[in-house]
């Protein structure tokens, strides 16, 4: 049997409106090259200075972890070469970083929680992009410069499970924050994973592989599992020293396999140094103060809806995984309807209808119509089975709840008068199913109802059916 530890290495762009050493845009999706200066293309002469944003930014995630945050940094030159760093190296640090030591909790199912060490955040330069087209390479530098924090997890986790946990609660951090848009399509959450087994019981760490450049919880969690089943099977199979090296392997999601990529350098290898051309980062008691003042976090808006609504933990937890979900509960109580209605018609009733591609934050139906749809169940206008009628209609109509609820005829009758005629006409026409009821077989209740509701084409009020039933039938 063999223990699966992994350690996470995120990358979030920060959202500031320029790049981390200059005041080039941090816009997506420009023509290529055109977000560029002498700075982020790294020309000899042009000098870097930092952005004041992006220290706040750091802050405020180092708060939210309950990290150490360091008065004083420092900015290393972190040297590599590729096509797409200009300057041949990378603007990091390395030694004294801006966010030292916090945590991070994950809540799994069963109500339990662990917490995950997080070693360090700290600011860097993105590099650009390569675009390859056929035999053809081209590069980007539009990102080059972008601002990243770096939040580098202790190697805590003992499964994929635990890492996806850990990957969408640190996402929902991030989003809460506003520190960035954690867009993982454009790479703006993106993350390194690192790999590595070990014998249970055994409490030595061996060979770990870094997975680069994940940007999707599916295929994060698809190249964890393979990439420990393949250091496994090497393992038993006496070739884990040859076959299991130090090294970085990309994911490839056509065949769900890693594959080695380079060999993995260790920290002498960039050839650190501070940057000559960047002073210390100090940061003052009143910046720490100012930047340190953060809005209601994931674990926080969980534990008030518990309390506040009597939410079930797990409930919770759901709503409050999305910055988005959870402000679309928040609106629909708003409205003054039952919490656990509330839950039940967001989470399940419109998620359902979503189609491919729309969110929640761009969904056809509001919180305020959706929350109007729940008020009209509560009040006995319609049961719940029009109410997704209802819903069915809106999400494809712009209409007003009540007018869709008069349109499709879905008005329940709660008028005892209107419902006793129908009863009255059931009975009668069942008489022996009558005698029978009264003989002693209460399970016939349940065909007068059914036939009570069938009658009036489901739009009679089941409580008032079942009530004015027991009342005719004693």
């Amino acid at each position: 049997m063999f223990e699966v530890i992994i350690g996470l290495e995120v990358h979030a762009q920060l959202n500031t409106k320029s790049k981390l050493f200059c005041s080039c845009a941090t816009s997506f999706g420009e023509d290529p090259n055109t977000n560029v200066c002498p700075t982020c293309l790294g020309l000899p002469g042009a000098l870097p200075v930092l952005n004041k944003e992006a220290v706040h930014k750091a802050i405020m995630l180092g708060t939210a972890l309950k990290a150490q945050i360091n008065q004083k940094s420092v900015f290393n030159r972190k040297n590599y070469f590729y096509p797409d760093l200009p300057s041949g190296y990378q603007i990091s640090q390395f030694e004294v970083p801006v966010v030292g030591l916090g945590e991070l909790v994950i809540d799994f199912e069963d109500g339990t929680s662990k917490k995950i060490g997080v070693t360090r955040a700290h600011l860097e330069n993105d590099a650009g992009k390569n675009i390859h087209a056929g035999d053809v390479s081209h590069v980007d530098l539009n990102r080059a410069g972008t601002p990243l924090l770096e939040i580098v997890s202790e190697p805590d986790m003992r499964s994929a499970d635990e890492a996806i946990l850990y990957l969408k609660k640190l996402h929902s951090i991030v989003r809460y924050l506003g520190i960035s848009d954690a867009n993982m399509q454009e790479g703006s959450f993106r993350c390194d994973v690192n790999v590595s087994i070990r014998p249970k019981g055994d409490d030595k760490l061996y060979t770990r592989c870094e997975i680069k450049n994940m940007n999707s919880f599916k295929f994060i969690e698809k190249a964890i599992k393979y990439e420990v089943q393949r250091q496994i099977e090497a393992w038993e199979d006496g070739v884990y020293e040859r076959e299991v090296v130090q090294e970085t392997r990309l994911f490839d999601v056509n065949t769900g396999e890693t594959r080695s990529m380079r060999g993995k350098e260790d920290a002498a290898d960039y050839r650190y140094f501070p940057d000559p051309d960047l002073l210390p980062l100090i940061i003052t008691d009143e910046m720490i103060k100012e930047y340190s003042k953060i809005p209601e976090l994931p674990d926080e808006k969980k534990e008030r809806f518990v309390k506040e609504y009597g939410l079930k933990e797990y409930d919770a937890s759901v709503i409050t995984s999305s910055l988005e979900m959870a402000h679309f509960f928040d609106e629909m109580m708003k409205e003054e309807i039952s919490a656990k209605n509330a839950v039940t018609w967001l989470t399940v009733e419109l998620q359902g209808r979503l189609k491919e591609g729309v969110t929640i934050e761009n969904s056809p139906v509001c919180s305020k119509t959706l929350a109007t749809v729940v008020k009209r169940i509560e009040d006995g206008t319609i049961s719940g089975k029009a109410a997704k009628d209802v819903l069915d209609y809106l999400m494809e109509n712009n209409e007003e709840v009540d007018t869709v609820i008069e349109k499709l005829g879905l008005k329940q009758v709660s008028d005892d008068s209107a419902i006793l005629e129908i009863i009255d006409r059931i009975l009668a026409s069942n008489e022996d199913k009558v005698a029978e009821y009264k003989s002693g077989k209460d399970k016939l209740f349940g065909f007068f109802v059914g036939q009570t509701m069938k009658e009036s084409k489901g739009s009679a009020n089941p409580a008032k059916v079942n009530e004015l039933l027991k009342q005719r039938l004693s």
